[in-house]
């Protein structure tokens, strides 16, 4: 079992959770992610390691309060115990010098991205974060990116934080301006899609890191497979980062809504 040692609110939605896991926390490398299961008989739920403490023996997971198990996962209180976190799984985001990078998170992706910004940078890139949110209530983490990186550009929907627009508002801004060698996308689904349009139309190297489904997170049950450059690959194994140019999204995307009906009927129980 892990301790939560610490619980901090970043909206009515978003949760930060620092967790006991001296194992994983020494281990863990930027894009490793955990698999969480909060009860014996709850669902097992992947989640990219935000941060970590190798000293204090924790790792930091942010959690969007969306289905059922993560409701549960967020009703839980410094003091109490996860049943087991499990990792890190998956293999660690690839960083080396390319030049000028373009990190682009949206919602609680911003926190995966953080590792990913902050390894970027310590290998001599100049990095560009641009995060986009529905509003500014829904922005997170944004004085950590400014001390982790070379300039931040805020999008969003309303325009009551920095400027109005979508996350490839942002990322285009910068391509038009100067040379980008390679760009980073994490988020919602259909935003990596449209940046990884956007990049491909600029020639600009990109890697998406893929949120689907998981189970068991070996890669045994291929809840978690998509179509990239027309093969078959499993997030939990192969990923969860993969060259975005070759990623079917929309397959992916279809994927996604598999088990929304029975999704929606744990919520009204849960709510009962």
């Amino acid at each position: 079992m892990n301790k939560i040692v610490r619980k901090t609110d970043f909206s009515d939605l978003v949760v930060r959770f620092e967790i006991e896991a001296p194992r994983i926390a020494k281990a863990r490398k930027a894009g490793h992610f955990v698999i969480v299961r909060v009860s014996e008989k709850g669902e097992r739920i992947p989640f990219t390691i935000a941060e970590a403490d190798v000293e204090k023996g924790t790792i930091t997971l942010v959690v969007q309060r969306v289905g059922a198990s993560s409701k549960k996962l967020c009703a839980l209180n410094e003091g109490d115990y996860i049943l087991d976190v499990v990792g890190p799984l998956g293999k660690a985001t690839h960083i080396e010098k390319f030049g000028t990078v373009v990190c682009a998170g949206g919602g609680v992706g911003v926190a995966p991205l953080l590792p990913i910004v902050q390894a970027m940078k310590k290998a001599g890139n100049r990095v560009i974060v641009v995060l986009a949110a529905r509003n500014k209530d829904l922005i997170i983490l944004e004085d950590e990116m400014r001390a982790s990186s070379d300039e931040v550009i805020l999008m969003t929907d309303d325009g009551s934080s920095g400027k109005k627009g979508l996350v490839t508002n942002g990322i285009e801004e910068v391509i038009q301006r100067e040379k980008v060698d390679f760009c980073v996308t994490i988020g919602p689904a259909i935003m990596m899609k449209f940046v990884s349009i956007l990049t491909k139309k600029y020639n600009v190297p990109t890697v998406a890191s893929l949120n689907t489904i998981m189970v068991d997170g070996t890669g045994m049950c291929g809840a978690c497979r998509v179509s990239v450059g027309g093969q078959t690959k499993f997030v939990c194994v192969d990923g969860p980062e993969f060259d975005a140019h070759q990623v079917d999204f929309d397959e992916m995307i279809q994927r996604l809504k598999a088990y929304r009906e029975e999704e929606q009927e744990d919520i009204k129980k849960l709510e009962l």
